[in-house]
């Protein structure tokens, strides 16, 4: 390890200090001024969106993005302000302010502080899992809904007349009657920062076939919010449009972030509580699923608590700077890794950087016209809606069309944290439906093999005084019932049958209730003269069998293979 970092051998980032090298650090030093070109602009126009002052999106992209490049493992990663986590900020901490602007402010600090302290506790106690909870679908529709209504709250921005609303309704309501009061300055301000946008995406394909070192064309391709932000306020300056009505940044005050503590009664802490533990999960979820895509071109590794280590203390340190909720961010993070990011050495440079900007260059920003900001933001999530993803999940599984329409339906049409709560419930709800209706299957031998297979999708062998019954589930207190009920009326309505065979190669757990509802069904099955037995039974279940009375009472036997039990119990069916 250098001698400079020699001091922080306890911490995770220990690991790539002690190899860290020139050609790393030249990569990675690039990739910072990248990062920083494009933090001041998105942390500006996050901040706009959280509903914050402008300085606190500055604040957001210092400590954070150090802290977390100490703790992390993702050699990408650009933690900061993004739009889902600015925009759920903005409507939990509307809610509780109920037009209080400065509690609306210590509401979104209180969010912040308590989403890192949840995401600390989950590292502790190694609950990467959790997030589990939130399907690909639900993530679909809560992402597009989001997006949709980011979109749509930037309208005032790029209209320039006011309008507020959490929800889709309410925005159309709120801006509805003041189309009449458009700002046609700030219209054109708005188009000319979308075309700034717009124009570097386009020439991103022919800058990557061009001779220009990939880092260059990796900035140059995404380098849309500097140039619309350069743009329009130098045609802001030239022109005075901000002495005919256009809005601007305003004043924003020099130096770093002081440490701050929320004050909030007891009852406001309870408030922020839930909407601090959605954008906990959002935000990793949002940060783990880009690390891994990113660390996985590299054939790197993320360490999931780790993950949660960092972007906890991320949040926190965001937080104790008087600044909103973040996590790790699409367009940067891209960037980054494009440009050359080799260790998160280019988070900690680029904090550094983003420190010196709120020091001494703050007053280049205060005439940006908010509409560019606006513009950026639009531009940044357009790309996140996924509607088409409704119509193919239609077609391929349509209980999870309907989480993802439930959930895109619950942001557009209540908030955003209420979106997410009815698709993690009702994904719990459909998982438990499935889960209570397992696959069963009769299954007989393939000829000329050992291998047995469903009868009505194979032609197979079957013993008619033997009934092979697969189930494609673990048992539980959800399914055992009907699952018990199930067996014995298959095994009834064949008067032929002297044995039935449990094929258990599915199933992987049973709770008590199973255990008494196999009870149950080998009593009357040998009150009605057919024999139970059990065929390929995992190891875990077994030693749970084995702690019961099953295997003592059991009227059958336990076969090591379907194959055995059905040439034991059929004799002929092997000759077949």
């Amino acid at each position: 390890m250098p001698r400079a970092f020699r001091f922080l051998h306890w911490l995770p980032a220990s690991d790539w200090l002690a190899r860290y090298n020139k050609d790393e650090a030249t990569g990675d030093g690039i990739a910072a001024v990248i990062v920083t070109l494009l933090l001041v602009p998105q942390g500006l126009a996050y901040a706009l969106l959280a509903g914050m002052p402008p300085e606190t999106g500055l604040y957001a992209s210092i400590v954070p993005l150090i802290i977390y490049g100490l703790f992390g493992t993702s050699r990408a990663l650009s933690v900061g302000p993004a739009a889902l986590t600015s925009l759920m900020t903005a409507s939990a901490a509307g809610a509780i302010a109920g037009g209080n602007p400065q509690l609306f402010i210590q509401a979104a600090i209180a969010m912040a502080l308590l989403s890192g302290a949840i995401l600390l506790v989950m590292a502790a106690l190694r609950m990467g899992w959790l997030t589990n909870l939130l399907s690909h679908p639900v993530i679909l529709g809560f992402v597009s809904g989001c997006a949709i209504i980011i979109a749509a709250s930037q309208l005032s921005h790029l209209l320039g007349v006011d309008a507020s609303g959490e929800n889709i309704l309410e925005l159309g309501r709120s801006l509805l009657p003041r189309l009449g009061e458009i700002h046609w300055i700030t219209v054109a301000m708005g188009a000319l920062a979308i075309a700034c946008l717009i124009i570097p995406k386009k020439m991103a394909g022919p800058l990557k076939r061009s001779a220009l070192p990939g880092w260059l064309s990796a900035f140059l391709g995404k380098s849309g919010p500097v140039l619309a932000v350069l743009v329009t306020t130098l045609v802001n300056i030239g022109l005075g449009l901000d002495q005919q009505g256009l809005a601007v940044v305003g004043a924003i005050p020099d130096g770093l972030p002081q440490p701050v503590w929320p004050s909030l009664q007891a009852a406001q802490w309870h408030q922020v509580l839930v909407p601090a533990l959605l954008l906990a999960l959002i935000g990793f979820v949002e940060s783990i699923s880009l690390a891994q895509a990113l660390a996985a071109k590299r054939r790197e590794r993320i360490n999931a608590n780790r993950e949660l280590l960092g972007l906890g203390l991320a949040n926190v340190t965001s937080g104790l700077s008087g600044s909103f909720a973040v996590t790790g961010s699409f367009s940067r993070t891209t960037v980054s890794f494009e440009a050359g990011a080799r260790t998160p050495m280019t988070g900690l440079l680029a904090g550094l950087a983003m420190g010196v900007v709120a020091l001494w260059f703050t007053g280049l920003f205060t005439r940006v016209p908010q509409a560019a900001l606006g513009a950026i933001i639009v531009m940044g999530v357009l790309s996140l809606i996924e509607l088409r993803e409704l119509k193919n999940l239609w077609h391929s599984s349509r209980p999870d069309s309907l989480a993802m329409a439930a959930t895109l339906a619950g942001v557009l049409l209540v908030n955003v944290q209420t979106g997410l709560l009815i698709g993690v419930v009702l994904s719990l709800v459909l998982f438990l439906w499935r889960a209570s209706q397992p696959h069963v299957a009769e299954v007989g031998l393939v000829p000329g093999t050992h291998h047995f297979r469903n009868i009505d999708r194979h032609d197979v062998v079957v013993e008619s005084a033997v009934l092979s019954i697969r189930v494609d589930e673990s048992l539980w207190f959800g399914n055992a019932r009907p699952m018990e009920d199930l067996l014995y009326d298959r095994a009834m309505a064949r008067p032929e049958v002297r044995h039935l065979v449990l094929m258990c190669s599915a199933i992987n757990h049973l709770d008590a209730s199973a255990v008494e509802s196999l009870e149950s069904l080998n009593e009357r099955l040998d009150a009605a003269g057919v024999q139970l037995h059990l065929s390929e039974v995992k190891g875990p279940v077994m030693d749970r069998l084995k702690k019961n009375h099953l295997l003592s009472v059991l009227s059958g036997q336990v076969f090591l293979s379907q194959y055995q039990a059905v040439e034991t119990l059929g004799g002929s069916t092997h000759n077949a």
